[in-house]
């Protein structure tokens, strides 16, 4: 005889015994003992079982994630990302064999382009691309992601207008929780909070003393790189933009400044939706003519996944 626990209609456990034995012998439907009764074929060699992680061995990040891919449901997917992050980390061309060279080019010779020395080799890692939203630079995520250009794990991040500007602007006065208990600030009315002079991210809160502060503070970049544009003639671009916004903050908590300090590019395509194209905009009545040039960037970014020896892109998507 057997004995299996199983959830009924209203998710109550029940125990349920069956005789295998019996079964033959009694009158139970033939397709009722099918269905229960059913042989299992062997697992294939080498199936994962399912194994959360086991805190009596007391707190292993590490290990803690490792986890994941045997937790099931979404923690698996979230395990095998961290697992492929990892390979994107650990990555060295010196994993590969270098190929032979092409036919009439003699190896290591100026006309040879493959990196040969193993040291070198072991120089050229992951091109890594970040891609992030506004959202997680407006929450406490900010600080995650500043990690990451501050210890040169990625080699560019791209994101928009409102990722650089609640960047900076965290450097200038603080965000707020709509709510200490988190959810409630999720109700909050936006009219309301307008007439008061506050704006509404999900459940933050952001005074527009903030964004007059962001003002004055990049109103003198933009009379800056419009003398620049004249005494050159060239015109700047998104990602020098905020190369020159992360070199002029004096804040290691931003985003920009580690970008700036490990020349990690940052690529803004709609530069312009947010905050940061309202002061081009009112910029553009007192000195008109400052030029920022999008397909700069479209070529930097480009250039970069053409000249990877092998990329990686993770993201919040």
């Amino acid at each position: 005889a057997q004995t299996h626990s199983r959830a009924n209609s209203h998710g109550l456990r029940t125990l349920v015994q069956y005789d295998c034995k019996m079964t033959s012998q009694q009158s139970v439907p033939n397709i009722a003992a099918a269905a229960v009764l059913q042989a299992s074929e062997e697992m294939p060699a080498g199936s994962a079982e399912v194994r959360g992680y086991d805190f009596d061995a007391g707190v292993d990040l590490a290990a803690l994630l490792e986890s994941y891919v045997t937790t099931g449901f979404q923690a698996t997917n979230f395990g095998l990302a961290v697992e492929e992050v990892r390979r994107m980390l650990a990555w060295r061309l010196s994993d590969e064999e270098a190929p032979p060279p092409p036919e009439g080019i003699v190896a290591g010779s100026e006309e040879d382009s493959e990196i040969r020395d193993p040291a070198e080799r072991a120089k050229v890692r992951t091109t890594i691309f970040l891609g992030c939203t506004s959202n997680l630079i407006s929450a406490g995520t900010r600080e995650s992601i500043r990690y990451l250009l501050q210890h040169k794990l990625v080699s560019c991040l791209v994101t928009t207008a409102g990722g650089v500007e609640e960047d900076l602007m965290k450097c200038l006065a603080p965000h707020y929780l709509g709510s200490q208990r988190g959810v409630e600030g999720f109700a909050l009315k936006g009219a309301e909070l307008r007439q008061k002079g506050i704006n509404r991210i999900g459940n933050l809160l952001v005074p527009n003393r903030n964004y007059c502060l962001f003002e004055d503070w990049l109103t003198p970049l933009l009379d800056t790189l419009m003398d620049e544009q004249e005494a050159s003639g060239g015109a700047t671009s998104p990602s020098r933009m905020i190369w020159r916004m992360g070199e002029r903050i004096d804040d290691a908590s931003s985003i920009c400044y580690w970008a700036n300090r490990n020349r990690i590019p940052i690529f803004c395509p709609a530069i312009t939706d947010g905050s940061i194209g309202d002061m081009l905009f009112f910029h553009s009545y007192k000195r008109p003519g400052l030029v920022v040039d999008l397909v700069q960037d479209i070529r930097a970014i480009n250039s970069m996944a053409v000249d990877a020896r092998r990329t990686g892109a993770p993201s919040n998507a």
